[in-house]
């Protein structure tokens, strides 16, 4: 009698645990949790954390996360609404190593962002097929020898056209270097015996040739497409903002071509996925305040 009330307790044991969760395996599965970054759904890499609610994210994941915040408005942000709590947070914490920390305040990319999206919108037009038809005037510029005419935006709108490629701020070495060579070049083209030698057609080749040499080793495959861009930008004779409106003119053109810069997003689809569901629960919470 006694084994069968044994047999009977392990069974009703048996029959009670096979309805509950394993109270290990629950534990483990928030542990699991709880070191996944929200955004991403993985394992935090440069763990950050939002200064106000404290909570956590990738580095790289809440960055970008402002970042789309920040293209929603017109106005700069100077805070940033937790994806998850909503709780407003005007920095964020991170490479904390128990001693030490650093701060990413939303305030920083306030100064950058006109430059950034100026960069980014370079970085557009290389990526975009040129349909631009000024072959007229390239031959009439060449022809009439109208970049004997010293263009004084030149070496402004070179560094400009170089910290968008190399996606680096510090290119006054290469704008000194490539701008050197143009100059050097018309300088030659001053001298009176220089249009007798060399015809029309010559000329222009010898300036892309000399001019693809000297910006290949830093702009490798673009190179190509900025020769043709620094071409079209003399042949204008345009200053900086002018150009740059018909060059948005083209752009729009060109449309239809357009092929995002890769580096949009650091993650693949599925985590813009993950971008949009937080901004659209974020719209739905504060009446589409962030």
């Amino acid at each position: 009698m006694a084994a069968a009330a044994s047999s009977s307790a392990a069974a009703s044991a048996s029959s009670s645990g096979s309805g509950r969760r394993n109270p290990a395996a629950t534990a483990a599965g928030s542990a699991d949790a709880a070191c996944a970054c929200p955004i991403c759904l993985e394992a935090f890499k440069d763990e950050a954390y939002l200064d106000t609610c404290l909570h956590s994210f990738c580095y790289k994941c809440i960055c970008q996360w402002v970042k789309i915040v920040a293209s929603k408005h017109e106005e700069p942000l100077s805070s940033v609404r937790c994806p998850l709590c909503k709780t407003v947070n005007v920095s964020i914490i991170h490479a904390f190593d128990g001693e030490t920390f650093q701060r990413h305040y939303i305030t920083q990319d306030l100064a950058k962002r006109h430059l950034l999206d100026a960069h980014e919108l370079i970085s557009q037009f290389y990526n975009t097929k040129d349909i631009s038809d000024n072959m007229s005037s390239v031959q009439q510029y060449w022809k009439q020898r109208k970049y004997l005419r010293k263009n004084m935006w030149l070496e402004t709108w070179l560094r400009r056209e170089i910290q968008a490629l190399t996606q680096d701020e510090n290119v006054e070495a290469i704008v000194h270097h490539i701008h050197g060579v143009i100059e050097s070049f018309m300088k030659r083209q001053e001298k009176p015996h220089a249009s007798k030698k060399i015809s029309l057609e010559n000329t222009r080749e010898e300036f892309k040739s000399l001019l693809s040499d000297a910006a290949r080793p830093f702009l490798l495959g673009r190179t190509s497409r900025f020769v043709a861009e620094v071409e079209l930008f003399l042949v204008s004779q345009m200053n900086i903002d002018a150009y740059s409106r018909v060059r948005v003119k083209r752009f729009k053109e060109s449309a239809s071509h357009l092929r995002r810069e890769q580096d949009a997003l650091p993650q693949d689809q599925p985590l813009e996925d993950h971008y949009l569901y937080f901004l659209s629960d974020q719209i739905d919470c504060v009446g589409g305040e962030m």
